[in-house]
């Protein structure tokens, strides 16, 4: 069954990506490239939820689902 997870980047100041997946608890791993940490969270994510019936619940339960998270830039 394929289900749509958020995934939530942070640029490193060294370079590479921090990556979070907020519907799963504890689901938080890094990239050199953007690319690199989408792959790995995405595993990160299914090695989680293989036969976890608690993640599981948690990603169902989820309000984050298909979210876009976007830093936007304003005047203050």
């Amino acid at each position: 069954m394929k289900r749509t997870i958020t995934a939530v980047l942070y640029p490193q100041s060294d370079g590479g990506y921090t990556v979070v997946c907020p519907e799963l608890q504890g689901c938080v791993t890094e990239g050199d490239t953007f690319a690199e940490a989408l792959h790995n969270i995405r595993e990160a994510a299914e090695l989680m939820i293989d036969g976890d019936d608690d993640a599981m619940s948690q990603l169902e339960a989820s309000n984050f689902s298909g979210r876009i998270i976007a830093d936007v830039e304003i005047e203050a």
